[in-house]
């Protein structure tokens, strides 16, 4: 017999597991015909973008920690992102070890010209049937399991 809270988590992650599922592929499919981006080529723009800072080189490492993805996920994309000029790999100029992963003017575009319509989509598809202690609701679970997967004690 099972638990009611085994029975709760069964039913809470199936619902997790339809929610993301749905929404990732409606504001995948309004991205694409909005912006040519599929949604991995806007995560890792967004992430290049968040980390930006001229006085430090982002390192597919550092990249891949931020969107805690496999580094051969990562490697691939880029391969993929590169070859149509969103990105290159460059030595680090400012210490001339491994590869700087740059945000090409191109690339800067592309993210710029996709952010509204992908907003646009994550409102329509996520946010707007959500009340804001929904959303907040939401926030606070994701941050327990974060601390919980990271080690960090619950506050």
């Amino acid at each position: 017999m099972t638990s009611p809270r085994a029975a709760a988590e069964q039913e809470a992650w199936a619902a997790y597991r339809r929610l993301q599922l749905r929404v990732d592929t409606l504001i995948a499919r309004d991205l694409e015909r909005e912006s040519g981006l599929s949604m991995a080529d806007y995560d890792v723009l967004a992430a290049l973008v968040a980390l930006f800072d001229p006085d430090h080189c982002i390192r597919v490492g550092q990249l891949t920690a931020r969107m805690d993805w496999a580094h051969s996920r990562l490697s691939r994309q880029l391969g993929r992102m590169e070859r149509r000029g969103l990105i290159s790999r460059e030595a680090c100029e400012l210490d001339g070890r491994g590869d700087d992963v740059v945000l090409t003017a191109a690339g800067r575009r592309a993210h710029d010209e996709a952010t509204p319509a992908h907003l646009a989509s994550v409102h329509r598809h996520f946010a707007r049937p959500l009340s804001r202690d929904q959303l907040l609701a939401l926030t606070g679970i994701e941050q327990s399991v974060r601390r919980e997967r990271d080690g960090d004690p619950p506050h």
